[in-house]
């Protein structure tokens, strides 16, 4: 370890999210996370006094605790740490920096620079990283009416959601958000760069952790009337280079495709599945909604906010 290690806080470190980052911080070089007695883990004052000693504090809260608990620490003046919100409550907020490392280019050192970043959500993590580069390409007009699917694992539900599937009492399969109004769509809209707000329908499944999201497109509605080899080539060319976020042949999947094979990694895979001859497409991201969809990029921003290598 350096001899000047980075210290972390993870306010929140007995949740799903909170763990999972604290896992993968264990035995990380240059990284020391520091904890408070859990007796005291909602006390203010202690929970201020921890911030006010470590470099930098992770949020794995609910959206009304993390806005407490950034209150805190901007009371602390010239002393207030670092902040990673894995909460909602900051992700449009234009004072706070949004977590996707590869949104842009040059986004990642943007996260480096930054004081105050939120942490993406899961399914937006996969629809932004399909959406914005073919936005920004002009292959999907902002207006465009687009619609977005997925489903993930259980473990992305909360407490009780897990102790239902685990209990064996839940489900094998269902919708929710059918109200049209989940919290993600905003940060998802925001980010994609769309003008027209997107449906977005969600689904879990009887399994613990992953995820699919799909965007299915009408090709000869697009600028252009592209083909679906078209917003492949657009895909690779923007994530050429990054070390987490691959374009993967759809061709390889043969026509189908499950959600867990990246599960306990930060890696997210993108596909392009098409048939010109109908001219349709639909676009698919895989990922670990505990990793690149939460654990993993909140330690990834960790390391671009401290400054840490990669391994």
């Amino acid at each position: 370890m350096s001899q000047n290690p980075k210290s972390i806080f993870i306010d929140g470190e007995a949740g799903t999210t909170g763990l999972g980052i604290r896992d993968r911080l264990a035995g990380m070089p240059g990284v020391v996370v520091r904890s408070i007695d859990p007796e005291k883990r909602k006390d203010p004052v202690a929970r201020q006094e921890m911030m006010a000693q470590v470099d930098l504090v992770v949020l794995c809260l609910p959206d009304d605790a993390a806005k407490e608990s950034v209150a805190l620490a901007d009371a602390l003046g010239a002393k207030s740490p670092k902040i990673v919100d894995a909460s909602t409550a900051y992700r449009v907020a234009p004072d706070w920096v949004y977590g996707f490392a590869e949104l842009e280019h040059g986004h990642a050192a943007t996260i480096a620079k930054a004081t105050r970043v939120s942490n993406p959500g899961c399914y937006p993590t996969g629809g932004i990283a399909l959406l914005r580069p073919l936005v920004d390409a002009g292959f999907i007009p902002q207006d465009y009416p687009v619609t977005i699917n997925a489903v993930s694992g259980y473990s992305g539900g909360g407490k009780s959601m897990i102790e239902a599937y685990e209990a064996g009492t839940a489900p094998a399969f269902e919708l929710y958000g059918l109200g049209l109004k989940h919290k993600h769509l905003p940060e998802l809209q925001r980010y994609a760069r769309l003008s027209r707000r997107p449906i977005f329908i969600p689904s879990v499944g009887n399994f613990r952790q992953g995820m699919l999201v799909s965007v299915p497109l009408h090709l000869d509605t697009l600028p252009g009337k592209p083909k679906a080899a078209d917003l492949a080539d657009a895909l690779a060319e923007h994530y050429a280079g990054s070390t987490y976020v691959s374009v993967v042949p759809a061709a390889q999947a043969g026509g189908k495709l499950e959600p867990q094979a990246l599960n306990d990694t930060n890696k997210l895979e993108l596909r392009v599945f098409g048939n010109d001859d109908l001219r349709q497409a639909v676009l698919v991201a895989r990922l670990d909604n505990l990793g690149k969809g939460a654990s993993g990029a909140a330690v990834q921003n960790i390391r671009l906010m401290l400054g840490l290598p990669e391994k």
